[in-house]
């Protein structure tokens, strides 16, 4: 684990893919995952994707969505940058391995890589042809805090602040990803 030490951002790991990933778990690809040909709708994988990184904060213990941040404030998660690589297909009934590969904390956002594999099938017959790399992700999650409350919107206030700003990431939640990442480490 390397930990910078400059004022900005705190990068908890390297962001080069690591042997073993962080977080893994496994998902069935269903009919409402694919379009008519049996193949995975391509912003499905974003749906893997999050689904992983909100399994890993329940593993955590952590609430993946709505989280205290040091202030008392209720803070969330917003997408800010999704770098998708399509390597393969998923295809429908395929048991699919999503995974957390390393994760960057920095002052007010989180970057997590990210990578779905297939199964290896238990075919003979198909073998390991079907297994592999499907897709990779860089995420970028940045914390934010609602500025509307229901005084504004009972005033019309909302108009005149921005919906959502920026917030650093709370301290329960960086301690809870480092010793995540350190466990990993050891």
């Amino acid at each position: 684990m390397t930990k910078a030490t400059n004022k900005n951002p705190t990068t908890v790991t390297n962001p080069e893919r690591t042997a073993t990933p962080l977080f893994t778990t496994n998902y069935h690809v269903y009919i409402n995952h694919t379009d008519a040909g049996g193949i995975v709708y391509h912003a499905n994988h974003l749906v893997f994707f999050e689904n992983c990184r909100r399994d890993w904060f329940t593993q955590l213990g952590l609430n993946g969505y709505f989280l205290q941040a040091d202030d008392g404030q209720i803070q969330h998660f917003v997408v800010t940058q999704a770098d998708l690589q399509y390597k393969r297909a998923i295809l429908l009934d395929d048991v699919i391995n999503v995974r957390i590969d390393n994760v960057e904390i920095k002052s007010a956002s989180i970057v997590f890589y990210q990578s779905i594999y297939r199964q290896q099938s238990q075919n003979k017959a198909v073998g390991d042809a079907t297994a592999g790399l499907l897709s990779s992700t860089k995420i970028v999650v940045a914390c934010v805090q609602n500025q509307i409350t229901s005084n504004s919107i009972d005033n019309n206030e909302s108009n005149k602040t921005a919906p959502m700003r920026p917030i650093r990431v709370p301290q329960k939640l960086r301690d809870a990803i480092e010793q995540a990442i350190g466990e990993h480490n050891k």
